[in-house]
């Protein structure tokens, strides 16, 4: 049993997606103190671009007309999906870059779709946390407002499209202490981050919750 966890930021040190997602992960180990976590860090280990094309090609054509290449990239977009298919819960932190998705998130997510077990909600009813940092503001009568081109697409693929239990986790305004032309919105952003890491406590520790009562459930079935 597993707790699958993906980063995208290409930052450690100051990352405030990463700090969100580790109070999530810390709130789920207490429940579960045992298990296995897997992390994917896309930001430090950047899957190669190329892949993506390959795998779609390698699909035009019989599996035994394949190049080496498209065997490769076949058997790296199953190995990613056998990785998010196995685990209980899945957390995944990302910033909102040039007002839209981490180029290493979105590579990920094109080689989940290449694998036909991607196309029919593998991960239904699997709770599924979006941890998202935005470095200016983007609600509703701000100027930016319609900006985040990247949660939208997110919560479409991960909640309509894979079928997850999604909850989504946003902290914004997270460049405001770092841009002295923000220097008025940082009582704001301090407000938006500390109620994102309420959130994401609280969701971690829901998740654990529920992975446990699954678990109680089948060992019950098992001893019917």
């Amino acid at each position: 049993m597993t707790l699958f966890r993906v980063d995208a930021s290409i930052r450690r040190d100051g990352s405030v997606s990463r700090e969100v997602a580790d109070t999530w992960q810390r709130a789920w180990t207490e429940h579960h103190p045992h298990d296995a976590v897997l992390h994917r860090d896309l930001g430090a280990s950047p899957l190669p671009p190329g892949a993506w094309p390959l795998a779609v090609g390698a699909g035009l054509v019989p599996e035994d007309e394949r190049t080496p290449e498209q065997r490769a990239a076949v058997t790296l977009a199953s190995n990613l999906g056998d990785e998010l298919l196995a685990a209980d819960a899945v957390l995944i932190a990302t910033p909102l870059y040039n007002y839209g998705i981490a180029q290493h998130l979105k590579t990920w997510i094109d080689l989940l779709i290449t694998d036909p077990r991607f196309m029919a909600q593998p991960l239904a009813g699997k709770p599924v946390t979006l941890v998202i940092a935005r470095g200016g503001g983007y609600a509703p009568g701000t100027p930016r407002e319609g900006w985040d081109h990247a949660t939208p697409y997110l919560r479409q693929m991960f909640g309509d499209f894979f079928g997850a239990d999604l909850t989504v986790v946003v902290a914004e305004l997270t460049l405001a202490d770092s841009v002295p032309a923000m220097a008025d919105l940082r009582e704001a952003g301090a407000a938006s981050k500390a109620e994102a890491l309420r959130l994401a406590e609280t969701t971690g520790r829901a998740h654990a919750q529920l992975v446990a009562a699954k678990r109680a459930d089948g060992a019950l079935e098992g001893v019917a």
